[in-house]
């Protein structure tokens, strides 16, 4: 299906997708087999491997493959769509309203007005312009 290069910890990955059916994944990793169980089955996702420098494995010899946990961050507003940032129209400690504009992102092409979900004040900036965003990622926390 699609093949991808990974540098970790200054290792260099070659990871080629094989096939996905429901939530099981077939991948090679440099050669190596694995079939990854997803947590919910795919839907145009992709499966993040996450491979430190030592590599931990279950009770049978099999490598673990984990995805990130997702952010938990309590008021933090997140990204609808992967993208990069192209605006940051807010900073610490700027008093918002609901609507506000806070950030411009680009996805697919088009710019995307990220706005206050909340009246609030901007506790933290989690990104700065020309940053790169995945779907979820936290943006603006707003207290």
């Amino acid at each position: 299906m699609k093949s991808f290069k990974y540098t970790i910890n200054g290792n260099v990955y070659k990871v080629h997708i094989n096939s996905v059916v429901d939530d099981i994944a077939e991948v090679e990793v440099n050669g190596t087999p694995y079939q990854v169980k997803m947590e919910k089955p795919a839907k145009k996702q992709m499966v993040t491997l996450k491979r430190p420098a030592q590599a931990p494995t279950t009770a049978s010899g099999e490598p673990v493959v984990s995805r990130p946990a997702a952010s938990t961050t309590k008021g933090a507003v997140k990204s609808p769509l992967p993208g990069v940032i192209l605006q940051v129209n807010c900073k610490v400690g700027d008093a918002v309203k609901r609507g506000q504009n806070l950030l411009v992102l680009e996805a697919m092409k088009m710019e995307n007005n990220i706005n206050a979900d909340r009246d609030g004040k901007i506790i933290e900036v989690k990104v700065n312009k020309g940053d790169s965003v995945l779907e979820g990622a936290d943006l603006v926390v707003i207290g």
